[in-house]
């Protein structure tokens, strides 16, 4: 019996540890990309003008705001 609730504590401190190092992890992704977002303006325009087109400062800030909508 005692050897059964061992095995449930060390059980239950690897589940709260899981759960704590996840929000821990996510916490500091959240603000690294924050600090530092994947894409900018420029890549954006170079992008755009890869493909052809000349972007407007309008269609730039309307990417814009929909990458930052989902970080």
């Amino acid at each position: 019996m005692e050897m059964f609730l061992d095995i449930l504590k060390v059980l239950g401190i690897l589940l709260v540890g899981a759960i704590i190092g996840f929000f821990l992890a996510r916490y500091w992704m959240m603000r690294y990309m924050k600090k530092n977002p994947p894409i900018n303006e420029e890549m954006i325009k170079a992008l755009m003008t890869q493909m052809g087109r000349k972007p407007s400062q309008k269609q730039v800030n309307q990417m814009m705001k929909s990458m930052n909508k989902y970080m």
